[in-house]
């Protein structure tokens, strides 16, 4: 069988373990050099796809490869670039085939969110129709573990960790300082809460903090809010609060929305904390602090689950073997065998399952009064948090690599604009 190049690519928002992920894709895709000819990247993921802008990783050492096991962000470049449906964004998915075409690539590792899955679908389409096979699949990564069918999602037990983390030790820090009443931690999650319940890993009693979670999945009901608070301050003489930026009002409508929207056409949120800030002090008068954790909780390598690290690598790793074994149009899944002891193994799931499907906080994860987890939340948590993985440290900072990324000549005359 002749040799077919290989293209992996990141996609959306990156996280503290994508480059595990593309660690193992390039390790065990260099492991089968009787059928991967040369490994390429794509600058800024699927765009450099579309603009021919292609990075030779065999230009980089095994050392340096090694190293993005314990390096943050997305080595490679990544992007948050929505391919539409197969005859509204014909031109571009034909395009990534003529690419893929001219530098003979027969495989494709798409590693990324919802929407990645389904443009990986897609490819897997449109190439068999132009005569052009290529192997597609995908790989999953969201730090909002909002993935359908895979029980979790690399990326988000490390997020899941840097919260509870943060929590408790905001926590002890509010109740040093007697002024304080309320504190409230913003947190990722637009229509899933799932980080927004780590942060109720941070104490199991009632007293401990956090008092109160607020969820996509629970519209916020003001006058509750208000009067939980209140409790909450009168009974610990504070209130912590863990809130998911994507919390809505009964209407349906984003508490912080901007009225903007993003590349993928999602609502651009503004901020929940400080609206929640606003409202609590107009109604009770406390003082407050609030904190937007944004991108530090993604990119927290320091503080990254070894759970999360090992089923990162293990994810790229399936991904190749998947593709060497002939599967096309399917991404590996982490499945959970048990919590306690927790076990756990690798699957395969169609992408067209996967593809724009969102998994969100069932409801029997929540308590009844719908500010805070259940036991069963907690024993699903708990796991994907478990052990660390610490980066290697010089003159005291985390360690992290820079690859070269030295570009593969382009091969096709006519060039390719993208609005990124």
């Amino acid at each position: 069988m002749a040799k077919r190049n290989l293209f992996y690519a990141q996609s959306g928002g990156v996280t503290a373990v994508l480059n595990a992920t593309a660690c193992g894709v390039i390790q065990t895709a260099r492991g089968y050099r009787d059928r991967i000819g040369r490994i390429y990247a794509g600058h800024q993921g699927i765009v450099g796809a579309l603009t021919e802008d292609l990075i030779d990783t065999g230009k980089e050492t095994a050392t340096a490869i090694a190293a993005l096991r314990h390096t943050p962000g997305g080595a490679f470049g990544s992007a948050r670039y929505k391919l539409k449906g197969l005859e509204e964004s014909k031109a571009e998915y034909e395009r990534l085939i003529r690419v893929f075409e001219a530098h003979n690539i027969g495989y494709f590792i798409y590693n990324g969110g919802n929407d990645s899955m389904d443009t990986a679908w897609k490819v897997s389409q449109i190439g068999d129709r132009m005569g052009y096979p290529v192997t597609c699949v995908g790989v999953p990564k969201t730090v909002d573990n909002d993935l359908a069918v895979t029980d979790n999602c690399p990326g988000f037990g490390s997020v899941a960790k840097y919260i509870a983390t943060s929590t408790r030790e905001a926590a002890i820090d509010v109740l040093s300082m007697k002024q304080t009443k309320v504190f409230i931690m913003e947190v990722m999650g637009r229509h899933a809460g799932w980080i927004a319940a780590a942060g109720g890993l941070a104490g199991r009693k009632r007293s401990d903090p956090p008092h109160v979670i607020l969820f996509p999945e629970i519209p916020l009901d003001e006058v509750r809010l208000i009067a939980r608070i209140k409790d909450c301050v009168e009974r610990y003489d504070n209130c912590v609060i863990v809130a998911s930026e994507g919390l809505k009002w009964p209407s349906g409508q984003f508490v912080s929305d901007t009225g903007l929207k993003d590349a993928f056409g999602h609502v651009q949120l503004g901020g929940v904390a400080p609206v929640l800030a606003n409202i609590i002090q107009h109604r009770l008068g406390y003082k407050y602090h609030y904190a937007v954790v944004d991108y530090l909780q993604r990119s927290a390598r320091h503080i990254a689950s070894g759970t999360d690290v090992e089923q990162a690598y293990a994810m790229g790793k399936a991904a190749v073997d998947l593709a060497m074994e002939g599967h096309n149009a399917v991404m590996p899944v982490v499945e959970r065998i048990s919590d306690k002891p927790y076990r756990w193994k690798v699957g395969v799931a169609k992408l067209s399952k996967v593809a724009n499907k969102e998994k969100k906080v069932p409801r029997k994860f929540i308590t009844r009064d719908g500010f805070h987890i259940t036991e069963a939340c907690r024993r699903y948590l708990e796991p994907l948090i478990q052990g660390e993985d610490f980066p290697p440290f010089r003159e005291g900072l985390p360690d992290y690599v820079h690859l070269k990324k030295v570009r593969v000549r382009k091969r096709l005359r006519k060039r390719f604009e993208v609005d990124a």
